[in-house]
């Protein structure tokens, strides 16, 4: 049976409830958010004539949280405009509204007895046929369901969001003991197309998989660092980043999701898994019941195992707990002699066998680390999981590890990872010493294009399951190559696509990248019928390589740089104006350039977490790469009979000026950076290649005509450029604005006003690009650009001068 999914319930609006509900928004679901009713009135209340049976007082725990959600950063919703799908209410009056959802999602506090009752009154007023599911992280499903109707166990089952539910892709999918098996396909395809999410497939176990594996890391890292006598800062920085790990590290996550809640699941997993000997050995930590005793709990105590605080002065400082004496300290960046020289050592996979050689307190704790991981999953399996990809899926997409526990095992080696397993204690399971003893070198393997694991129960490689719906470069990269640079390939799609990817720092366009565009579009036209630009980072692009344009400033060397920009400018239009359809694939971080990039394309397929801007105002310049031509030509496109064209060019320059950076591709509709009825988003970034490649069939065989250049823009000229520049005037004479940013707002006012015309005028887009080149090599010649530059370069962030 086809199943719609049009209308869901959130049933408990606490943090994640209100978020979740908030995610359901993203992709154009209808909402009913509903929590307890209020028992007594609050001062205010009172004081406006108010009573518990006010319908303002009896919602007001529903509408509150999610107020609270919309206001929080990072935002769990696309658009503000979204949540008007929500609608918020109480469980005594609105419950009966139930009726007329598709699924119910139950999210209310971890507690049997509670969420029993609540399953009570939902069977009383839910369709038969209506799915009813769980958020809960640990308590299993049979004691759930238990005096539930039949219809009712057939259509439940545990569906865990991880926190954030918007960024974070896990979606954890826990079978009840009477879930009919449509149901469970229902959500694994769901979750993937609409939700934005990974499946992943778990038993009724404690902690299920994400929580049991990550709670056991976490306090075995907590009990590692005192035990071998590191800070809390040096462990977190040996367990973050460098890892391929969030840098939050360890007793920043601990303090980020709560102590109090960190130490419920871990001692919940003590309880309840009797026979599991390696979470039985996690000893108590004097730290956490120091922390626990005195009620700091982490963030939302705002005091942890680190702190911060604003002294008289309004300096920010802050603080770490020593471990040993148990009092705050100043905080203290960490200072790992190994952690330097593996920074420098290329991919992960060189970064962990110089951590693992180190033979100080930092490659003692990364080998005691790995020895008791690697020992823990390979007991997991099959108890929490008939097969091992499913606890990768889970620690990557529910913990953000970039590797997860057996990928990190395959970096390391097979035979090299069994041996610190057994020099550390720890004992391996007896299917990865039979997995070794075959002759195999890993636990996945990549096969005519398909990424393989190893099945303890077939013994053999399979592959893994659902992956012919992605498009995987890692699995064709080497096949499939048709061209490459060293800091571009291009590579076949199959069906008459190809796929041109960066592999620069952070993908930075500079030489390579640009050489690779031009040669992409050449191939394309010649071999292919379509060219995608995507690729399967972490970021599409953060811009230009801001070192080289520095260096050439610096040197002024300003005939190069007029030719690098220059460069920019002609590899935009020829992808433009090329014989085939170009499509690009933007997500994360697409700024500057890779912003400009995308505006060039004839499509984008953006990724929902896309963060686009043209930013060059932070560095004291204005995009040079076409982005100004461009929002000035989308203005002009905007232009209606009898409207104040003023407005709608000021919008675009505010765009530009104010560096707005879209927090998601749905955002980027408002900013014009992406278009409506033309740009498409995708939730699911894995799905992203793939959806872009058919987008890119589809212009090609509906007969792709290379389009005409325009000669049809149309300028202000003076009318414009007298608005902005008294705008200008009155920003810095209000102090909002510096000097320098008046200067940079006033070169962009002249681009985009077409110039010191007396009237308005049809121009070229050749005309706007060369003004846009002239005033970006003036701003290279001001020193306080280069301070802008120079500061970002060094620091991160934009310098205000």
């Amino acid at each position: 049976m086809k199943r719609i999914i049009k209308k869901v319930a959130v049933v408990g609006s606490g943090v994640m409830g209100s978020a979740i509900a908030c995610h359901f928004a993203n992709i154009g679901l209808e909402v009913l958010l509903l929590d307890i009713v209020p028992r007594e009135l609050t001062p205010e209340e009172e004081k406006k004539g108010l009573t518990l049976e006010s319908k303002i007082v009896r919602n007001k725990i529903a509408s509150t949280h999610l107020a609270n959600a919309l206001k929080s950063k990072p935002a769990p919703i696309y658009s503000q405009a979204f949540a008007s799908r929500i609608a918020t209410g109480n469980i005594e009056d609105d419950l009966v509204k139930i009726k007329d959802c598709d699924w119910v999602i139950e999210v209310v506090i971890e507690r049997l007895d509670i969420k029993k009752s609540v399953f009570e009154q939902i069977e009383k007023y839910r369709k038969p046929g209506s799915l009813i599911t769980s958020n809960t992280s640990g308590i299993p499903m049979k004691l759930m369901v238990e005096g539930r109707s039949e219809d009712f166990q057939k259509h439940f089952c545990g569906t865990h969001f991880f926190n954030p539910p918007r960024y974070l892709q896990l979606f954890e999918i826990i079978p009840g003991p009477n879930t009919a098996p449509e149901v469970i396909e229902f959500f694994q395809k769901y979750s993937s197309l609409y939700l934005g999410k990974t499946p992943v497939l778990c038993k009724d176990t404690p902690g299920f998989i994400g929580n049991r594996i990550g709670v056991y890391s976490m306090a075995m890292v907590m009990q590692l660092a005192q035990e071998i006598g590191l800070t809390i800062e040096e462990a977190d920085t040996l367990t973050g980043s460098i890892l391929g790990r969030p840098k939050t590290g360890t007793f920043k996550l601990g303090d980020l999701v709560g102590l109090d809640t960190a130490i419920n699941v871990t001692n919940g997993l003590k309880q309840n898994c009797p026979h599991d000997a390696m979470i039985q050995e996690v000893k108590d930590s004097k730290p956490l019941n120091f922390l626990l005793e005195n009620k700091f709990l982490g963030d939302k105590s705002r005091k942890g195992f680190y702190y911060k605080e604003v002294d008289k002065e309004g300096k920010t400082n802050r603080f770490a707990l020593d471990l040993e004496k148990l009092e705050y300290r100043p905080l203290e960046r960490a200072k790992i002699a190994v952690l330097e020289t593996a920074k420098q050592a290329g991919g992960t996979k060189a970064k962990l066998a110089l951590l693992l050689a180190d033979q100080t307190k930092a490659g003692e704790l990364i080998r005691k680390h790995f020895a008791s991981l690697f020992a823990y999953v390979s007991q997991r399996v099959p108890e929490i999981t008939d097969t091992l990809f499913p606890i990768d899926d889970a620690m990557r997409t529910g913990y953000a590890w970039k590797y997860g526990p057996f990928q990190t095992w395959d970096l390391v080696g097979l035979e090299k990872g069994i041996a610190i397993v057994e020099k550390e204690g720890y004992v391996v399971a007896d299917w990865v010493k039979e997995l070794a003893a075959s002759g195999a070198k890993s636990f996945y393997k990549v096969e005519n294009g398909k990424k393989l694991f190893y099945n303890q129960n077939t013994k053999t490689f399979e592959p893994i399951p659902g992956q012919d719906a992605f498009i995987i470069l890692d699995n064709i990269r080497t096949t499939n190559k048709v061209w490459g640079n060293s800091e571009a390939s291009l590579i076949d799609l199959g069906d008459g696509i190809v796929n041109l990817e960066f592999h620069s720092k952070m993908n930075t366009i500079g030489g390579g990248v640009l050489a690779g565009l031009n040669k992409a579009v050449e191939i394309a036209e010649k071999d292919f019928q379509g060219l995608v630009v995507g690729n399967q980072g972490s970021n599409f692009s953060v811009g230009a390589n801001l070192m080289m344009i520095f260096m050439m400033a610096a040197e002024q060397d300003w005939d190069e740089l007029n030719i690098a920009i220059k460069t920019f400018q002609d590899t935009m239009m020829k992808m433009r104006y090329s014989g085939i359809p170009v499509v690009a694939a933007p997500h994360g971080m697409t700024f500057g350039g890779g912003c400009e990039l995308s505006l060039h394309a004839d499509k984008v397929v953006a990724a929902a977490e896309t963060y686009i801007g043209l930013v060059e105002f932070g560095v004291g310049l204005i995009p040079g790469g076409g982005g100004s031509k461009e929002m000035t030509v989308r203005a002009s496109d905007l232009y209606r009979k009898n409207d104040v064209e003023l407005n709608t060019l000021q919008e675009h320059f505010l765009t530009i000026g104010m560096a707005k950076v879209a927090t998601s591709a749905q955002e980027a509709f408002d900013l014009n950076i992406l278009q409506k009825g033309k740009d498409v988003v995708v939730v699911n970034k894995d799905l992203q290649l793939a959806q872009a490649k058919r987008e890119a069939l589809v212009l090609a065989q509906a007969g792709y005509t290379q389009p005409a250049k325009r000669k049809d823009i149309k300028v202000l000229g003076r009318q414009a450029l007298g608005m902005f520049l008294v705008g200008t005037d009155s920003m810095m004479a209000g102090k909002y604005i510096s000097e320098h940013d008046r200067k940079i707002a006033n070169k962009l006012a002249y681009v985009m006003a077409g110039g010191d015309l007396s009237e308005a005028t049809l121009v070229t887009e050749q005309y706007l690009l060369d003004l846009e080149r002239e005033a970006f090599l003036s701003l290279c010649g001001e020193r306080k650009t280069l301070e802008r530059i120079q500061y970002m370069l060094k620091n991160g962030k934009p310098l205000r001068n």
